[in-house]
This record gives structure tokens, C-alpha cells and sequence, in this order.
């Protein structure tokens, strides 16, 4: 009788194992993926060690990440004109227009 019990909560155990192990190695992976410290046995936090590589690798993300909002800056300046524009009556863009071309007196 309790042999029988056993049997039938076996699959049920090994799935729980085998996921809970599954559910470790995605985390895991998922931590390295994004860059998330890693925990040892007893819970302190591994940190990869920084080389001189990694550094200048940062430094150079720092940059470019610094031109691309100054560039995202300047494309809503203008995406800002162009919505004016569209949405602004069209008689008045008009008139705008021809006193630009008007020569100044």
C-alpha cells in the first residue's frame, strides 16, 4: 500500500525537482544576461572583476549613449516643427512663406 503511494507521487516529484532546477538556470542565466550580480552559496553577491577592457567599454557606452540624446533632442526639436506645421492652418504657413521671400526693406 504505501509502495503504491509512492509510485504514483514519484512523476509528480521529479517534475518538481526538474523544474525547480529549471527555474534556477533560467534565473541564472537571465542575471548574467542582464549584467545583475551573482549570489555564492551563502547568499554573498559574486561580482565579475573589472579589467581595464570593461572600463573603456563603459566609458565608450557613456559617450554614445550622450550623442544619442543629444540627437534624440534635436529630432523632437524638429519632429515638434513639423507637427506645427501639419497642424497649423494652411493659409497661414502660406502667408508665412511669401513674407520670407519678400526682400526686406
Amino acid at each position: 500500500m504505501n509502495l503504491d503511494i509512492l509510485y504514483a507521487l514519484a512523476p509528480v516529484a521529479a517534475i518538481i525537482g526538474v523544474s525547480a532546477v529549471g527555474g534556477w538556470v533560467l534565473t541564472t542565466w537571465m542575471r548574467i544576461k542582464n549584467g545583475y550580480p551573482l549570489d555564492g552559496a551563502w547568499g554573498q553577491a559574486i561580482y565579475p572583476k573589472t579589467s581595464d577592457e570593461t572600463i573603456e567599454r563603459v566609458k565608450l557606452i557613456s559617450q554614445e549613449n550622450a550623442q544619442l540624446r543629444a540627437e534624440l533632442g534635436s529630432v523632437k526639436d524638429r519632429l515638434a516643427v513639423i507637427e506645427r506645421i501639419v497642424t497649423d492652418e494652411s493659409h497661414r504657413v502660406a502667408s508665412e512663406i511669401e513674407a520670407l521671400r519678400r526682400p526686406a526693406n
